[in-house]
């Protein structure tokens, strides 16, 4: 069986910025193990695989170890290469989040997901060591939300990975108002060891817990966020209601097939 597929750098304006995911269009989705395996292999924060339904689409994500219940970056990358084969837009994607929307817009693609709320939460043991440095503060979404007084302080983390993987709940985000330059409004870093990821480049999912927390902090939904991996990638977000709606640019890195063997 060849399966062809496509490695996107989603949310950059250039090859090796932003996230890269790999997108494989299915006529059908293949067995679990089987995805999983490609999402393996790839070793990529996540593989795409999208089905055709009707006149839209269902999507599904996967790390290298796990699939997971919503993806940004990965979810870019799969309207990227619809577009490029000549899908119209909006894109509307079946997925386990329910159903996502993409949009095009002002040389942009738009994804509409759901927005997470954030509650104050007691810091799970060991959070200071994990990251290297102390928060300020520290919230829960889905995810630990940790707070820093200045976007240098999360820029300049290094974090032992072993101990984040340790902690309590999968994934750990870093976070400061303002930026390390001009017109950036919230940057963030984002840590995920127990899943595959020791470090997400740029993460569409933190983000729907980010912007409704900044958008109530600064005083405005509409908000231009920095993750300051090494790789970094800008999104242009706003909060509306109870939807979170991420713009970024995405590139094509590599094309091809997979070749799976009858087992």
């Amino acid at each position: 069986m060849r399966l062809s597929y496509a490695i996107v750098d989603a949310f950059a304006d250039r090859v090796f910025r932003g996230n890269p995911a790999a997108v494989v269009p299915l006529e059908a989705f293949l067995p679990d193990a089987v995805m999983q395996a490609i999402a393996a292999e790839n070793n990529l924060s996540e593989t795409a695989f999208v089905v055709r339904d009707g006149e839209g689409y269902r999507l599904r994500w996967f790390t290298p170890t796990i699939e997971v219940e919503l993806c940004g970056h990965a979810t870019l990358a799969t309207a990227f290469v619809l577009a490029e084969r000549g899908d119209p837009a909006p894109f509307a994607f079946q997925t386990r989040s329910g159903v996502l929307t993409v949009t095009r817009e002002d040389g942009r693609f738009v994804l509409d997901f759901p927005a997470w709320r954030v509650v104050s939460a007691d810091p799970p043991p060991g959070i200071a060591a994990a990251l290297g440095a102390t928060p300020r503060e520290v919230h829960r979404a889905r995810d630990w939300i940790c707070v820093f007084d200045d976007p240098a302080t999360v820029a300049a983390l290094r974090p032992n990975h072993a101990l984040v993987a340790a902690l309590p709940g999968e994934r750990l985000i870093a976070t400061a108002a303002g930026g390390t330059e001009p017109g950036i409004d919230v940057t963030s870093r984002y840590f995920a060891a127990k899943i595959g990821i020791p470090e997400d480049p740029v993460t569409g999912a933190a983000h729907v817990q980010l912007v409704p927390f900044w958008a109530e902090r600064l005083g405005r939904t509409r908000l231009v966020c920095r993750q300051a991996s090494a790789r970094g990638g800008t999104l242009w977000c706003e909060l509306a209601g109870d939807r979170v709606r991420l713009g970024g640019t995405a590139v094509a890195y590599a094309r091809g097939e997979i070749l799976l063997s009858p087992s």
